[in-house]
């Protein structure tokens, strides 16, 4: 099974978490980069005017990624880790998923959080591939990480 993890991470938690599953797993690592980097101030959700409530309170947001030349499709199984936001993805994983032509594949879910789970997180993103999506789990530290590489295994 070859794998690669993909990864949003606003604030470093999460990548903190993708650059060991990659590590461990010894496989290759893609960073969803956006187009205009969020900021402190971008990610104070208790502001309901921050750019990361006004994305997340729009459904149809997508904010803009720096897009790569790669192809996803080279690998059986994507481990798309990000962090929950609003009890489900950021809207910049739909973004990735709409932009890249990801078919033939598997995507793996797993997440940071601050207090939530997963919750509608799959439905939600499903809506934006018609790639099958597997419910994962969160990541919170390495422990975690390694729990969810064994099953994988």
């Amino acid at each position: 099974m070859k794998f690669i993890v993909v990864y949003f991470s606003a604030s470093g938690n999460t990548k903190k978490i993708a650059e060991y599953m990659s590590s461990k797993l010894k496989c290759d690592s893609y960073e969803i980069k956006p187009a205009i980097p969020y900021t402190k101030e971008d990610l104070n959700w208790q502001n309901k005017k921050s750019r990361s409530s006004i994305e997340m309170a729009d459904n149809k947001s997508r904010p803009k990624i720096i897009k790569e030349n790669i192809d996803f499709n080279e690998y059986h199984t994507i481990l798309l880790g990000f962090p929950i936001w609003w009890y489900t993805a950021p809207t910049i994983i739909n973004t990735f998923l709409e932009t890249y032509n990801i078919k033939n594949n598997t995507i793996i879910l797993w997440a940071t959080s601050g207090g939530s789970g997963l919750g509608k997180t799959k439905y939600d993103l499903a809506k934006s591939t018609r790639t099958p999506i597997v419910d994962g789990r969160v990541i919170n530290n390495i422990g975690a990480a390694d729990r969810f590489i064994n099953e994988l295994e």
